[in-house]
């Protein structure tokens, strides 16, 4: 393996020295070594890829479907997000010009971020929440604001998103939304989204909206602040978590098309176009997979009573989750606030993988993310043995 030439060390964009790996990745990394160890870390369904979404990958491949689809997508696969968005959600997008089918709802946002800002450009980001927004706004020399919404319910209020871009100026470009939440699971409900819309309207930004855990609600109907506000939103989704295919990494981004015609040059340079066996697995989840997410939602529901009961009874305290397959958990009073080392303790100790809540960004630290995407036999093994722990160390 050739080594790099010390004359070329230094060579590099400069830009990658202000972040750092992705907390989530890094912290798993390192403790995935430990033996017995049950991971509750990576939002990751262990649930299968339903066979009739499997069936139609292998068909295609069958009939050597093998060239480059369009860009933006095949057009039944865009044709199908159309319809399944309007059908679920009463949203309005035109599959010919206002929806991309990305490489996943990662590249979905880089696109969309990378079309939208300029250097010295701001984006407004509720905390906790998932740290891949972070380092791709920086990346891109911009600045996320971040605003730390531990005390009001891990929900962005209207009246402080109202605050803070009157603070921050005309260089703001755009708030972002990931509801439900990774990585507390909070859903906003219908008031609260007209609230922010109300605010959001009377400023020239984007709502930039991140739903990819939309299908995975209990108890509450999602509603997407893109049906209020189309002419400023960009709507992320994905068939990863609701069809539990992640490995297909088949996402889209959607918006008006003046906007969408800019992210397509975008997507062309970063991806040219996605898999066309990909693309035939979510043509068919969301033509005739509608009862697939909802079988999975009853699934994951159940886990989360079930840990929800199991971390109050030990005096964990928690927003109780109405969406996705996360917990945020505050850490008990009597162990060390530090959610990193607290998290390693468990790791180490009691054989529990999850996620320190400092990886979340402010309003994190003193909190630690735990993934229900797990079978039940492997969480109340995790529930058990932190019970154990907590009784060696309290």
């Amino acid at each position: 393996m050739p080594d790099l030439s010390s004359k070329l060390s230094a060579t590099y964009n400069e830009k990658l020295d202000l972040v750092n790996p992705s907390g989530i990745r890094s912290f798993d990394q390192k403790i995935s070594a430990i033996e017995d160890i049950v991971k509750l870390t990576i939002g990751e369904p262990d649930l299968d890829t339903p066979n009739h979404i499997k069936n139609a990958a292998v068909e295609s491949i069958q009939n050597n479907d093998s060239h480059y689809s369009a860009q933006t997508g095949k057009l039944e696969l865009r044709k199908a997000v159309s319809d399944y968005l309007k059908r679920q959600q009463g949203l309005n997008y035109n599959p010919e010009d206002e929806i991309i089918v990305t490489i996943g709802a990662t590249e979905a946002i880089y696109a969309t971020f990378e079309t939208m800002l300029n250097p010295g450009d701001k984006v407004i980001v509720p905390t906790p929440t998932f740290a891949l927004y972070f380092p791709i706004i920086e990346l891109l020399g911009a600045h996320p604001i971040m605003v730390d919404t531990s005390q009001t319910g891990f929900q962005l209020t209207p009246e402080k998103l109202e605050e803070v871009i009157k603070e921050e100026g005309s260089s703001v470009k755009a708030v972002l939304l990931n509801y439900p939440s990774n990585p507390t699971g909070v859903e906003y409900d219908k008031e609260t989204v007209k609230a922010l819309a109300d605010v959001i309207k009377q400023h020239d930004i984007f709502v930039v909206t991140d739903e990819i855990y939309c299908e995975l609600t209990y108890g509450v109907d999602h509603f997407s602040i893109a049906k209020l506000l189309p002419q400023q939103s960009i709507y992320i989704n994905g068939l990863s978590k609701s069809h539990a295919m992640t490995g297909y990494r088949i996402g889209y981004v959607c918006g008006p098309k003046e906007f969408m015609s800019k992210v397509t040059k975008v997507h062309a340079f970063m991806v040219t176009s996605p898999s066309n066996p990909a693309q035939a697995a979510a043509t068919e989840a969301l033509n005739n997979g509608d009862e697939d997410a909802v079988a999975m939602r009853k699934i994951y529901q159940k886990r989360r009573d079930l840990i929800v009961d199991e971390l109050t009874s030990m005096n964990f305290e928690m927003a109780k989750p109405h969406g996705a397959f996360y917990l945020f958990a505050k850490i008990p009073a009597s162990c060390t606030q530090d959610s990193y080392q607290f998290a390693l303790e468990l790791a180490e100790q009691a054989k529990v993988g999850v996620i320190p809540g400092s990886a979340f960004g402010k309003g994190g630290q003193g909190y630690i993310r735990f993934s229900y995407a797990a079978s039940e036999a492997d969480i109340q093994l995790a529930m058990d043995r932190i019970r154990d722990y907590l009784n060696t160390v309290r």
